[in-house]
């Protein structure tokens, strides 16, 4: 590798490094966070993200499979009510209502289920982000952190998302390990 490579990475690294050391320099009584980008850029969060990805795409799928079976059910039981009497009709009719009923409810929980494990993981995070963001906090001589869109205007405030984000990434990863 050339100096100038070389001399170039460590450039980076050193910029790298002193952004995420920030609050060490800095004081702030008030610091900013982003807590949407916390949580989605974080590893955690990239990981839960994409696990909640791979489950919406399977159901999807699975519910648009369900759909063209169903479809192609009931167009055979239209095809035959000419040929059948009345009760026997009905009899097929319900029976075919109760099983989409019920494949409904069975993807609504699904779909439930998925949105509980978006939010469970999500809190994990936040639990695991308190004392992180308290030493922050501490290292900043700060009091409070708010969130950054709800900051209308600020002479003082620090945005300490990037760094948040580095240190969680450091404390929890992407979470796998301690599940």
């Amino acid at each position: 590798m050339s100096r100038l490579v070389k001399a170039g990475a460590l450039l980076v690294v050193a910029l790298i490094w002193a952004t995420a050391t920030l609050p060490q320099d800095v004081r702030s009584p008030i610091l900013t966070i982003d807590s949407e980008r916390f949580y989605r850029d974080s590893a955690f969060g990239q990981r839960v993200l994409a696990e909640i990805e791979e489950q919406t795409t399977i159901l999807a799928e699975d519910n648009r499979r369900l759909e063209a079976e169903l479809e192609a059910e009931e167009q055979a039981l239209t095809d035959q009510r000419p040929d059948m009497e009345p009760e026997a009709f009905r009899a097929l009719a319900d029976a075919f209502d109760a099983r989409v009923e019920g494949i409904r409810n069975e993807r609504e929980a699904r779909s439930r289920s998925i949105a509980d494990l978006l939010e469970e993981n999500r809190d994990r995070f936040l639990v695991s982000a308190a004392p992180v963001l308290e030493v922050i906090m501490r290292e900043a001589g700060a009091g409070v952190i708010l969130e950054q869109r709800s900051v209308f205007v600020s002479a003082n405030a620090i945005d300490i998302t990037d760094l948040a984000i580095s240190r969680m990434d450091a404390t929890l990863g992407d979470g796998t390990e301690q599940q």
